[in-house]
């Protein structure tokens, strides 16, 4: 008996620390201003095991200025739910569908700065400020997919409520997503609150501005309208494959996904960086991930900004990567996400396949990497360096390995760097001469050959240091 209860205490703390795990996550909407919002919100809980969701606020902004439509978010929660324990047959730790009702609250139907100030509190807002108040050394990862004025309210409420430490203490504990400036109150954030982890492409498409040609995020879907970019594969996220692999055939939660009007899913990148897949590091922007990669710097300013930026922000970088479409290379910011586009689509396909499948036997599942070393290595100039790692998958499928060298990132960019057996689980080069440390990144990617095909990472970073 007392091996019984010993057992149940250390899975039960085992299960409390993989929770634990779980960047915390607060969404804010303008849902049904178009149908993307739902589109992405529909993927978000595919994957609602991996976040600790605190909170989703129906929002405004430019293109929906004097409502909200926090019933949609219910009615999609409702679908959610009769899916949600086959979800669990193929992956654990799915919320229920009382707790998702339970955190979805509305912001004021008003635009902008006229939802900031004294008597501007809303639900949303005051739920928000709740979130940002907990004792939690986890960060709170705050997406934007609309407006941002319930974000601006909390935080002026938290200015004028809190000591000053507190708020240095909660502002040093946020992280910002949001999908371009779709309010005014953005860059008042961001001037406000100049010590504000805030990830944007910063500017306004409304009333001419265009900013959404020059945005990252557009890079989710955006090949002919907004982005308009070669290179990526357009077939994965056309309304055709969406009807086949999402909304056709997938239970009611893919009944909720609405066909592409402008682009499919803008909002999806803000979140796309949170999964679990080995890639992705949401400390660091820079290193790039599904949901892009973005660098500190102070933007130039543009004809599309409501106002110059007075400080640096996570924004936009460029990657260079090469298409087997076009069969060439191509250079943008958008392509520090479309280089993924395969890997996070048949992802999200293979989630909604497990909405229907009654057996785990019956759909695929990503396989799991492991280094052989640690994730960091320091290695001298002139050295032969092999870095290996193994791949193990759930269904006894097939692995294909496939190591890059992502140049963009760190601090060394040898773009000749020559990787022996790149397509093996063990790759050699010879570290480049340097006269002080430099870092490189190395990718691993595990792809399997099931159905859909999926994909996961490991990544190593190394040290150059001189002879």
């Amino acid at each position: 008996m007392k091996n019984r209860i010993s057992f149940f205490i250390l899975f039960a703390l085992l299960w409390h620390y993989s929770q634990a795990q779980h960047p915390r996550v607060f969404v804010l909407t303008d849902i049904e201003n178009e149908p993307d919002d739902a589109m992405s919100f529909v993927r978000f809980l595919t994957y609602a095991n991996q976040f600790d969701t605190e909170g989703i606020v129906a929002t405004t902004s430019c293109w929906q200025r004097t409502k909200t439509a926090e019933w949609r978010l219910h009615e999609i929660v409702q679908a959610y739910g009769k899916v949600r324990d086959n979800l669990e047959i193929h992956e654990k730790g799915f919320p229920t569908e009382a707790y998702m009702h339970s955190v979805i609250k509305k912001g004021l139907p008003v635009f902008g700065k006229e939802g900031l100030g004294d008597g501007k509190d809303s639900e949303g807002s005051d739920w928000l400020l709740k979130s940002m108040l907990k004792n939690e050394s986890r960060p709170l990862f705050i997406q934007a997919w609309g407006g941002t004025n319930v974000l601006a309210q909390a935080l002026w409420k938290l200015q004028r409520t809190q000591p000053e430490n507190t708020v240095s203490k909660v502002i040093a504990n946020l992280r910002v997503y949001t999908i371009s400036d779709q309010d005014d109150t953005g860059p008042w954030i961001r001037k406000t609150f100049p010590t504000l982890f805030y990830i944007v492409s910063p500017g306004f498409e409304e009333n001419g501005g265009g900013q959404y040609h020059y945005a990252t995020w557009t890079g989710i879907s955006g090949d002919r309208i907004h982005g308009r970019f070669l290179g990526a594969d357009s077939t994965l996220v056309d309304n055709k494959t969406l009807e086949e692999h999402v909304r056709r055939n997938h239970g009611p939660l893919g009944e909720k996904y609405p066909q592409v009007a402008v682009l499919m899913e803008g909002d999806t990148p803000s979140f796309l960086g949170l999964i679990n897949n080995g890639l992705n590091d949401a400390e660091h922007p820079n290193y790039g991930s599904w949901g892009g990669r973005y660098e500190l710097a102070i933007p130039p300013y543009k004809k599309y900004m409501y106002e110059p930026e007075t400080r640096p922000i996570w924004t936009d970088t460029a990657d260079e990567v090469y298409s087997e479409i076009t069969q060439s290379y191509h250079t943008s910011n958008q392509a520090t996400i479309w280089r993924w586009r395969n890997a996070f689509q048949q992802d999200f396909f293979a989630r909604m396949d497990w909405c229907v499948a009654k057996a785990y036997a019956k759909a695929n599942h990503p396989p799991t990497v492991l280094l052989n070393h640690p994730n960091q290595l320091t290695v001298k100039s002139g050295t032969e360096v092999v870095l290996s790692g193994t791949g193990t998958d759930p269904d006894n499928n097939t692995l294909a390995y496939n190591w890059l060298f992502y140049k963009e990132v760190g601090s060394l960019n040898a773009s000749q760097l020559l990787l022996k057996n790149p397509k093996s689980s063990a790759v050699t080069f010879r570290a480049p001469t340097v006269s002080e440390v430099k870092t490189m990144h190395f990718i691993l990617e595990v792809t399997d050959n099931g159905t859909p095909s999926l994909t996961r990472y490991q990544r190593v970073i190394v040290n150059v240091i001189p002879k």
